[in-house]
């Protein structure tokens, strides 16, 4: 065919039956006035492999096995096919820049939204993907049953390295496992990356020998990677097991090489995903959470931020339940308009974190949308306590017993005085 619509038109085929090592991506589109669907979703196909914006004068008939092919087509959902010779293997930047990449900005095209892909097992062989797993965290924190709990230190920056590590103290006290920086702390001027490690150590050493818990914390090194490796290193002298790093802003190349640095000092990745609603929010524009998490998954991160469909943050719960689907199972079903197939193989697992202005009254609907397999994260719902952080801990901890047992908040804060005094601060208001 000629002509620039008929060039389109070329890599639209809906008798198209993908092959088993097919990439197959899910889009919703909305065309640009005056294109139509098939020319549409065409040019979508055809900006991601090896198509441009015009007839070529030559080119050798082996092109034609490279192309991707736009195959199912409803209501403003497509399938597109890519076959797997388009993508270097191991490489998650370079798929990104063909089903993530250019598309998205084509005039002919009003809103593109990546929804999700398939990966087939050819594609996936070649990742690493978590280097612990769910089970190995268990294992590494000895906590085998309930989810596991932390919290950052809040407000979340301008405590110096001292008080944030007092606050941390008092947060492992009171029964959690974990103390997290937040996203924008890393190395301030009143808060420096090495000073906090080393105060932390000893506080963490002291509440394992008081209360005869395993305690760690998700510590931040994002930055460069070079930063990072150094900031890893320092984690490792001091006999930490976590490093922490905001994943979407440290980009996907650079996940990737902690992945291996982290992994070679057995530290296990915090995934914090800041950023994030910059490209998923929009519902019909970017990229989905589901997608993000498939991809951190895919390059190794121990855990991820997910939502909590309760708090304060934006995501339904359809969209917490599919991305902790992502992350947890090992083969994730088709959700109509949500998810695709995948397969993991040996690709490990890893947990969904749920934060993000939780409170202990809201402890029993995090539970019943995602289970145990999950990193529990009470923050501000700690520290307002009316009796301070150790009690608020604690009153997160006895809302969780309540929710694995089956007992009422109410119930149970007639036995414990820190959850009734949190019961009678915040209830079960659903923060904004």
């Amino acid at each position: 065919m000629s002509g620039k619509v008929g060039w389109y038109l070329e890599f639209v085929d809906l008798s198209y039956k993908p092959a088993k090592d097919d990439i197959v991506c899910l889009f919703y589109f909305e065309p640009e006035a005056g294109i139509s669907v098939k020319e549409a979703v065409g040019r979508i196909a055809s900006e991601s492999s090896t198509g441009t914006w015009t007839t070529l004068f030559k080119m050798p008939p082996r092109m034609k096995k490279l192309q991707a092919t736009a195959f199912h087509i409803e209501g403003n959902y497509v399938k597109i096919a890519y076959p797997i010779g388009l993508w270097e293997e191991g490489n998650a930047v370079q798929l990104l820049s063909g089903i993530a990449g250019n598309i998205f900005g084509m005039k002919a095209i009003k809103n593109l939204r990546l929804i999700d892909a398939t990966l087939p097992p050819s594609y996936v062989r070649n990742f690493k993907g978590p280097h612990h797993g769910i089970d190995g965290v268990r294992r590494m924190m000895k906590v085998y049953k309930r989810p596991l709990t932390g919290a950052v230190p809040k407000p979340k920056i301008g405590f110096s390295a001292a008080e944030h590590a007092a606050i941390g103290f008092e947060t492992w006290m009171g029964g959690f496992d974990f103390v997290k920086d937040d996203e924008n702390l890393t190395s301030t001027s009143f808060n420096r990356f090495d000073e906090r490690v080393k105060l932390m150590a000893p506080l963490r050493d002291k509440a394992e020998k008081l209360t005869g818990e395993k305690k760690s914390a998700f510590l931040n090194i994002t930055a460069d990677v070079e930063t990072m490796k150094k900031r890893a290193d320092l984690l490792h002298e001091y006999g930490w097991n976590y490093a922490m790093i905001d994943v979407v802003v440290a980009g996907t190349a650079s996940v990737m090489t902690m992945r291996d640095h982290c992994s070679d000092l057995g530290l296990a990745i915090h995934a914090h995903r800041a950023m994030h609603a910059a490209f998923d929010r929009n519902p019909k524009h970017g990229l989905t959470m589901q997608f993000l998490a498939k991809m951190m998954r895919l390059i190794g991160v121990t855990q991820l931020h997910s939502g909590t469909a309760v708090g304060k943050l934006v995501g339904s719960k359809r969209e917490v339940t599919a991305v902790a689907d992502v992350l947890r199972e090992k083969k994730t079903n088709a959700l109509p308009g949500v998810l695709l197939d995948q397969e993991w193989g040996r690709i490990k697992d890893a947990f969904p974190v749920s934060s993000g202005g939780l409170h202990p009254g809201l402890v029993p609907d995090v539970i019943d949308i995602y289970g145990t397999d999950l990193v529990l994260l009470v923050s501000g719902g700690i520290h307002g306590h009316p009796k301070g952080t150790r009690a608020g801990a604690k009153a997160a901890m006895q809302a969780l017993e309540a929710s694995m047992e089956g007992e009422t908040l109410l119930e149970k804060a007639k036995r414990h005085s820190e959850l009734r005094e949190a019961l009678e601060k915040w209830g079960y208001m659903k923060t904004k």
